[in-house]
């Protein structure tokens, strides 16, 4: 028997069809929010970080940092001279590049330079920023939140790291918490504040995009994808714990502006640096003396090394601890201090972090065996100089042996004279190279030291080595150009 449905039972029905229909335009935001997060996998599903409680923790502790300097004695505006400017006046006709009703400045007028950020370190009035935002400064001045303004004064900048202290006459101010960069992890979310554009306590937020991310010699940066412009250098990069893990730095750009890529300094390393800054305004870093190279996994593979690592010793200064310690050109150093070299860059920071003075260790790679050193650190020194490259006065006839000839080398004896300039045992100079050895990377006046993991003494030496050496493989060769050393991988018959 079929029946008609009673009229509110259809409205129901009609409201339920509806209901499922159109569930975005009835359901309350809240509760489908809470419906959509209810799968099977809930911890997958999670809602966007709220930043306010951090602002308010951490933004009292974020400074602005603008710096003056003097204006240039200048004889006339935009490098002209009297007599040009008298003639752009006469005639009435505006200068070139110069704004209009532009007004001179005296020379001992100071002026504005540059707009950066900054976070107190110490309720005492230390503020940690960029060594580019006060370098060349004349006058630091320093606005906290609550708009009081102090003059700072530089304690200390380090370039190789872009870390500066300066020291504002306060206490009792609000500081920063330093977080463990342990603890920081690739996908969590951080928060910045600084004066993008001299626009003061701006905050942006974004993720952690790479840790280590190798940009330099003595840093491994944080990279981020937080919104930072010119003038937020100097701030804080904060994680949701309200703990400063970084300072903000750099970023890539082609247009001057931000384009998702930001780089801040470890606060690790940053605080490091600020110590020694504090105690004496400067800092001091380990060095043994060595130019290093990248190895690449052919080479490593052909000379017995197994997977490519470590810094490859690509020249030894003269007097240097490296040398004093025995360290050779074509050495491979694997460890530092019982610490291993993973990658290039990891030997100039453990070195640079070590006083000066101290008695290391230095596992290197020779001719297929590894050997500890014993090796006393210096002090770096600023601004070295590369010793200019050796001549190759009174070179001996070339001569082109069989088994060279596969291998397109022809090679001549060096002299005592050129020993004694290039500060070498032994080896043999290139005197031409083609085909095989000319794609490998060779050229006339590189230095062969060692052929197939063996050293070279001279001429017979490398005749004979280069003899025995399976020709249908691939042939590692250490060599010299200039006062560098690297590998090259000739392979014959390509």
């Amino acid at each position: 028997m079929f029946t008609m449905p009673h009229k509110s039972s259809h409205f129901q029905m009609l409201v339920r069809s509806l209901a499922v229909a159109g569930a975005v335009a009835l359901v309350p935001a809240g509760a489908l929010h809470a419906q959509a997060a209810a799968p099977s996998s809930p911890s997958l599903v999670q809602g966007l970080p709220d930043f306010t409680d951090l602002v308010d923790q951490v933004g009292p502790a974020v400074v602005n940092i603008r710096t003056l300097e003097k204006a240039p004695d200048r004889s006339g505006a935009n490098g002209m001279d009297e007599e040009m400017l008298e003639f752009f006046k006469r005639f009435g006709l505006p200068m070139p590049n110069a704004p209009r009703q532009q007004r001179p400045q005296r020379p001992d007028e100071e002026q504005p330079r540059g707009v950066g950020s900054g976070f107190i370190l110490t309720s005492d009035g230390y503020v940690m920023t960029n060594a580019h935002v006060v370098e060349g400064a004349q006058e630091v001045l320093v606005t906290l939140t609550d708009k009081r303004e102090f003059k700072a004064k530089i304690v200390g900048s380090d370039k190789r790291t872009d870390v500066a202290v300066v020291k504002i006459e306060a206490t009792g101010l609000p500081a920063v918490k330093v977080g463990d960069m342990n603890r920081l992890r690739v996908g969590e979310w951080v928060m910045a504040i600084g004066s993008p554009f001299g626009l003061e306590n701006t905050v942006t937020a974004g993720i952690v995009s790479a840790k280590q991310r190798d940009t330099g010699d003595y840093l491994p940066f944080i990279q981020t994808d937080v919104a930072i412009n010119p003038g937020n250098s100097g701030g804080p990069l904060i994680n949701m714990r309200g703990e400063v893990v970084g300072i903000n730095s750099q970023i890539y750009s082609r247009s001057g502006g931000f384009m998702g890529i930001s780089f801040a300094i470890p606060i690790d390393e940053a605080i490091r640096v600020s110590e020694q800054l504090r105690a004496t305004g400067r800092v001091t870093r380990g060095r043994i003396g060595v130019q290093i190279g990248q190895v690449t996994k052919d080479v490593a593979e052909s000379i017995g090394l197994g997977k490519a690592q470590g810094a490859l010793v690509t020249g030894v200064e003269a007097g240097s601890p490296a040398e004093k310690a025995g360290v050779e050109a074509g050495d491979i150093i694997t460890r530092f201090d019982g610490k291993s070299i993973d990658k290039i860059s990891d030997l100039p920071r453990m070195v640079g972090n070590t006083k000066p003075g101290n008695k290391s260790s230095v596992t290197v790679f020779r001719r297929g065996a590894t050997r500890d050193l014993s090796i006393t650190v210096a002090e770096i020194e600023p601004d070295d100089k590369p010793v200019a490259a050796s001549g190759d006065r009174g070179t001996p006839k070339p001569k082109a042996s069989p088994a060279a000839q596969q291998l397109g080398l022809a090679v001549a004896e060096l002299t005592d004279a050129q020993k004694k300039e290039l500060k070498v045992k032994g080896g043999v100079r290139v005197s031409s190279a083609a085909d095989a050895a000319a794609r490998a990377g060779l050229r006339e006046g590189d230095v062969i030291l060692g052929i197939a993991n063996t050293e070279i003494t001279g001429l017979k030496d490398f005749e004979a080595v280069l003899a025995k050496a399976d020709k249908n493989k691939p042939i590692n060769v250490l060599f010299r150009r200039g006062e560098w050393a690297q590998y090259a991988l000739i392979r014959p018959g390509r």
